[in-house]
């Protein structure tokens, strides 16, 4: 892919970038066993963070740096802002029920069924963030940022959970844990504590917040140069300010803690950094083209990667009734590289397999768009 085959307008870094996410989405959503799995590629236990723990946060902050790029240019010519929520609403409620289905098949067990997830909280995002960028001022979208962050820690270290007190945050002494488990009960992920559960997605939408500022610094006028050092520089303040912000509010991805925000955010300005000034500055875009694909069709690839792989673990094979999944891990991988490697082999393996799959459909012009 050479820098003449890009089109005009369409920031390719960001398509790597979410391209990227996506394939550790994959990568560490399926490892040949569970039972052997590099620590990297694992969530941190609670307090802390792995490079696991990044992958979500970046995709919430890639699709804030996506909104000023998609209502950007409709606001410039005088689309309708009603019209524009609607769309939002729209693809929210796919987004919501997609994350339901996914769930939800092959048993339909809608009494135990979890509510919140993955694609849930996505779309709960997008439908306070996108509006929020139609509706409100950088002045009204940074205070909103800041109240969602600071008033998180302040529920989170001040109100008291029965049985536990104030500013427990342990996995069951926590106050999102209490609300969920109150409003959600036997729906949860751990049974005790969810996540992606409803009162985390407050400071999630402050992830989303701080990638519409990215991008809007990125629509800016400016050269190349000055827009990379904001990024670059934005993204090591964050960074320091949740690590000492961590020393009161630990950096914790299942409470999506307010530290946790800030420093997820400054390593995907990083990175999304590196992506821009490599292929938007240097030119140099051959290199990304298995991201850029991947990028160009995320969400698709995410379910059907999910669906597919829930369908292999469910599939039964040969006299004991082994899944399909453990028989092709064990006789196809662990039986040649042992069981970490062949786990980690069976894992790239499958985000290769839908590489080709992502590939064929971007050499048809196909982008399947929510």
């Amino acid at each position: 892919m050479t820098e003449r085959e890009l089109p005009k307008g369409r920031l390719y870094s960001l398509d790597a970038f979410r391209g990227l996410t996506i394939a550790g989405m994959i990568l560490v959503n399926n490892p040949g066993s569970w039972s052997h799995v590099y620590a990297p590629l694992r969530h941190a236990e609670w307090h802390g963070c792995t490079p696991t723990d990044l992958i979500f946060p970046f995709f919430l902050f890639i699709v804030g740096v996506a909104v000023p790029f998609s209502f950007g240019k409709r606001l410039e010519r005088g689309d309708s802002r009603g019209r524009m929520v609607l769309h939002v609403t729209r693809r929210a409620a796919i987004l919501f029920a997609l994350g339901l289905l996914m769930r939800a098949v092959p048993h339909f067990d809608f009494a135990t069924l979890r509510i919140m997830g993955v694609l849930q909280r996505i779309g709960l995002v997008y439908l306070v963030a996108a509006p929020a960028y139609l509706f409100l001022g950088v002045r009204g979208r940074g205070g909103l940022t800041a109240g969602l962050l600071l008033g998180y820690w302040a529920l989170m270290a001040l109100v008291p959970v029965p049985g536990y007190g104030a500013g427990d945050l342990s996995p069951d002494g926590n106050l999102a844990a209490y609300l969920d488990r109150l409003i959600m009960p036997n729906r949860l992920w751990a049974g005790t504590w969810d996540p992606e559960g409803l009162l985390s997605t407050l400071p999630a939408i402050a992830t989303t917040l701080l990638g519409i500022f990215t991008g809007e610094w990125l629509r800016s006028d400016g050269s190349y140069g000055r827009k990379l050092s904001g990024l670059l520089l934005t993204g090591v303040l964050l960074i320091v300010l949740g690590l000492i912000w961590g020393a009161a509010f630990p950096v914790n991805k299942a409470l999506w803690t307010s530290s946790y925000v800030l420093y997820t955010a400054g390593a995907g300005l990083l990175l999304l950094g590196f992506f821009y000034w490599v292929m938007e500055m240097l030119g140099y875009t051959a290199w990304a083209r298995p991201l850029v694909i991947y990028g160009m069709n995320a969400i698709a690839v995410f379910v059907a990667s999910g669906m597919v792989a829930k369908q292999i673990g469910l599939i039964r094979v040969g006299s004991e009734g082994q899944s399909m999944k453990a028989w092709i891990y064990e006789a196809l991988f662990a039986s040649w590289a042992g069981p970490l490697n062949g786990s980690l082999a069976f894992a790239l393996s499958y985000v290769l397999a839908w590489l080709a799959i992502m590939w064929i459909l971007y050499r048809r012009r196909i982008f399947i768009k929510i």
